[in-house]
């Protein structure tokens, strides 16, 4: 491909849909997610993390311990970075947001999975690890801008791009990049596609 190709097909704005379609793919498709906090004192932490749903588009919902160190840095500083890497296809996500907690009790029940009592312990009484349990906690994630690269190659032909890029010293094009800006994922193409 010619460098006149692939710059017109890097300059090639997708529609803002399509954009959306391969981000939800990509997130639906990677279970944890590393979730980036900023410390009290201001170090920046990650920690992986499973996406239990995603809602509203856009927004990224996660459970933890309402009493996790994760919470108190959320309430000094409610943004946030995801980041989803797939091994295998080399596809990511990356999600620039703001975090909330919440203790919604009818959320966490529709979002509730058996697996929560693993992480929380059962304590006997209401702290069961249950749905009703007053440990757990969800932290909602609304997205500000995202980008990402959709593979657009199985993983052997990939690996072939990347060993004739050293060969010929031309970077490799294994996949399409996209990026999302706050005001795309704030459309209403992107808050009616929810699950």
């Amino acid at each position: 491909m010619s460098k006149q190709a692939r710059d017109a097909e890097v300059t090639s704005p997708l529609p803002t849909t399509k954009k959306l379609e391969e981000l939800y793919q990509l997130i639906d498709g990677i279970e944890i997610a590393m979730l980036t906090t900023r410390t009290l004192d201001g170090a920046l932490v990650s920690r992986p993390m499973q996406t239990q749903a995603r809602r509203a588009g856009t927004d990224l919902w996660f459970m933890t311990a309402a009493d996790s160190t994760k919470v108190e840095e959320l309430k000094f500083d409610p943004h946030v970075n995801l980041g989803y890497y797939k091994d295998g296809s080399r596809e990511y996500v990356s999600v620039s947001g703001t975090a909330r907690v919440t203790r919604d009790r009818e959320m966490i029940r529709q979002l509730y999975k058996p697996d929560w009592k693993a992480w929380l312990g059962d304590e006997g009484g209401e702290r069961n690890g249950g749905p009703d349990d007053p440990r757990i906690a969800l932290i909602e994630v609304q997205a500000d801008s995202a980008s990402y690269l959709k593979s657009t190659d199985t993983r052997l032909v990939a690996l072939f791009k990347v060993a004739k890029a050293i060969a010929t010293g031309t970077p490799p094009k294994t996949g399409d990049e996209g990026r999302l800006t706050s005001d795309e994922l704030l459309s209403g193409e992107a808050r009616a596609s929810s699950r």
